[in-house]
């Protein structure tokens, strides 16, 4: 078993339905540390998010209180708020991520939102005193937009220019530090190759890739979880295709161990910004105001889920405390008659 004792946190980063579950189910079953309140499976991943919900909710409030939301396809570049409201952020998530993950070695943040958010969550790790190391799934836009489309029934083009914002994001604001890409197509062919070249590119272990690890992990990764192949010419997609070729061309590279050029990342950022001037007035509102809706929505349905498991919780007790009645009444009955 090998192991590494520096005390890092492992940051997945990239847009949702991009991999990024997979590959932190992989780092959790290698020694990385889940926090204690993790997102569990649904109908769209039975398999389980492995993200902090707790922390999940708090960045989508930092995204609403900037006017913006998860799924604002122009929320580039980061934003900082007001000085004084910035600075409140920030402690409450060196609070948050603290509860979240106490002492633990080798914290694993997964949660997409993290990529639009970096450059606070950075300060956060900071000011925790926990390093960083990065891991950028790299997925077929197209088959991260099939399973938005059955999720969230966004559009192509909608779907496929917010995977270029969270990868423009999520490599703008990882530069200086210690990264690997990961082709997904890739882990869920030969995980084996895809980790080793992750070690290298960290410049580490993974924490405790043991033989037991990687059997769980032979386990989990089965082409079942290739829910759509991507199919189709990227190039073609209207408004946004011939950009995100490029983006998706400079990822395929760098997950394969080459350090392209950047030019067309920053190509691909400057339209980014050039559609926020001439569209984002009309967007961007619109699409906080119906994240702040879906937010309530899905507290409602927490509170809901909590309620409900309460009422299973007394249920089972009640039906404990029956049948530990019906044994003492037996046993008084068997006793009496035997007087």
């Amino acid at each position: 078993m090998r192991q590494t004792s520096e005390r890092a946190a492992y940051l997945v980063l990239g847009m949702h339905r991009s991999g990024t579950s997979a590959t932190a189910q992989l780092l959790a079953l290698a020694g990385a540390d889940l926090p204690d309140n993790v997102m569990p499976g649904d109908e769209h991943n039975a398999k389980g998010y492995f993200e902090p919900w707790k922390i999940s909710v708090f960045n989508d409030q930092r995204l609403r209180a900037a006017g913006s939301a998860w799924d604002d396809p122009f929320n580039l570049p980061y934003q900082p708020l007001a000085p004084v409201a910035e600075a409140d952020w920030k402690a409450r998530a060196v609070e948050l991520f603290r509860a979240e993950f106490g002492e633990a070695l080798h914290p694993l943040l997964k949660d997409p939102r993290v990529s639009v958010l970096l450059p606070m969550w950075r300060e956060v790790l900071e000011a925790a005193g926990v390093g960083a190391r990065v891991v950028i799934p790299v997925r077929h836009p197209l088959a991260v937009a099939g399973s938005l489309a059955r999720r969230d029934r966004f559009p192509v083009e909608k779907s496929v220019l917010l995977w270029t914002l969270y990868m423009l994001a999520a490599e703008a604001g990882s530069r200086d530090l210690p990264r690997a890409f990961v082709s997904y197509d890739n882990l869920l062919a030969d995980w084996r190759s895809e980790v080793s070249a992750m070690e290298r590119a960290l410049g580490a272990p993974l924490p405790r890739l043991s033989e037991r690890a990687a059997a769980e992990i032979d386990g989990f990764l089965s082409p079942e979880l290739r829910h759509n192949a991507g199919d189709g010419a990227l190039a073609d997609t209207p408004l946004v295709g011939p950009m995100a070729q490029e983006v998706l061309d400079w990822f395929t590279a760098a997950a394969a161990g080459q350090a392209p050029d950047r030019a067309p990342l920053e190509r691909a950022a400057a339209r980014i910004g050039q559609m926020r001037a001439e569209m984002g007035v009309l967007v961007t509102p619109v699409t906080s105001a119906l994240d702040s809706t879906r937010a309530d929505l899905l507290y409602e349905r927490q509170l809901a889920a909590l309620r409900d498991q309460k009422i299973r919780v007394l249920e089972d007790e009640i039906d404990a405390l029956r049948r530990e009645r019906a044994h003492i009444e037996a046993v008084v009955d068997t006793a009496l008659a035997g007087r």
